[in-house]
């Protein structure tokens, strides 16, 4: 399932060098002039988990294939994107097909790189990204609600567009109430319901202590996932092996990387755990979102699977690393049988049992 991320921001705030990365390519154009990514850029990247290292190599795997996030670079956002102004529709069509977006935001001065603002202001910025969102909600929102197309709807979803409406013309979040909405909201293509990361791009001098751009974020923005990296030492770092990595980001002071950080967030954000099957031929990672019934964990191996289902075989990720397969845990006692009400938990080593 892995999960897709979008990274927006304003024009020059570093969304390409951030991409580049994260991704370890070099496909995003860094330039500085605006709108130099005009198509996004799309990079998917390993969720590396040393436990699916440790399975494959106790059950010798002849492959090891880890879950992966996509990261989409969107073209840069500016004033007026809902109207049309600078790649608007474009940026804004890019956005819908995201599970989860990154708000990059400038938190660095630089003589070199210009601000198309001409103030290095993040509050600001991200005023501007949330309020262009908006107002493509509106527009979206009342488009739903013309005649022609109202006839289509229940009443309950009119009352819930109208109620949003009314909270967005106000200058107000969107509300959602339960899942049901949520899930309406979702298929109109909503974009400010879409769960977010705001990501500080900060200078080397100031990584690991912040500096007030980042304090000023960190105020207003109390409720909201926040992660501070330095773009260009996210650069340098994956374009060095893992021995010289060790070294360069004890020398500047990072125990993890932008993207390790980023993943992690991101699967908290989103809801989401990692099971694992293991054997001779392959061991593997899955993603699947919190509470997952055992079922609906086969389906996302294949959907055979989920409609055969009969039972899962399950044991915990550390009792199959101490006590070395799925055999040893059986004989002492840590394999479980679970059957179709079986929530899945996040480490599970699963075997399905199917009809055939």
């Amino acid at each position: 399932m892995g999960f897709k991320c979008g990274i927006v921001g304003l024009p020059n705030v570093g969304k390409s060098t951030l991409f580049n990365a994260l991704t370890a390519s070099k496909n995003a154009e860094a330039a500085n002039f605006p709108f130099c990514t005009i198509d996004p850029n799309i990079g998917i990247v390993d969720v590396v988990d040393k436990r699916l290292d440790q399975l494959s190599e106790l059950s010798k795997s002849k492959k090891k294939i880890y879950t992966n996030i996509t990261f989409v670079d969107i073209a840069g956002l500016v004033k007026g994107a809902s109207k049309g102004e600078g790649l608007g529709n474009k940026f804004l069509s890019h956005i819908r097909e995201v599970d989860a977006i990154i708000h990059l935001v400038r938190c660095f001065e630089s003589e070199k790189i210009t601000h198309v603002n001409s103030e290095i202001n993040p509050l600001n910025d991200l005023d501007t990204i949330n309020t262009e969102i908006k107002l493509s909600d509106i527009d979206t929102i009342q488009k739903k609600l013309e005649k022609s197309k109202k006839k289509l709807l229940k009443n309950t979803e009119i009352e819930i567009l109208e109620r949003n409406l009314d909270q967005l013309n106000q200058g107000n979040e969107v509300v959602v109430e339960n899942e049901i909405e949520k899930k309406f909201l979702s298929t109109i293509g909503l974009l400010s319901i879409k769960p977010k990361i705001i990501v500080c791009n900060i200078d080397e001098r100031n990584l690991t202590k912040g500096n007030k751009f980042t304090e000023n974020v960190k105020s207003k923005y109390l409720n909201d996932k926040i992660v501070i990296i330095c773009a260009d030492i996210e650069d340098q770092i994956m374009g060095l092996n893992k021995d010289e990595r060790e070294i360069f980001m004890k020398e500047v002071g990072l125990k993890k990387t932008g993207l390790n950080q980023l993943i992690k967030e991101g699967y908290d954000l989103l809801g989401l755990d990692t099971f694992f099957t293991s054997g001779p031929e392959e061991s593997r990672a899955w993603t699947i979102k919190k509470n997952t019934l055992a079922p609906d964990a086969a389906g996302v191996i294949h959907s055979d699977f989920e409609k055969n289902f009969i039972r899962a075989e399950a044991v915990s990720c550390e009792d199959f690393i101490r006590y070395g397969s799925a055999e040893k845990c059986k004989e002492n006692g840590k394999l479980r049988i679970e059957g179709k009400d079986y929530v899945v938990k996040d480490g599970d080593v699963l075997y399905f049992r199917v009809n055939s």
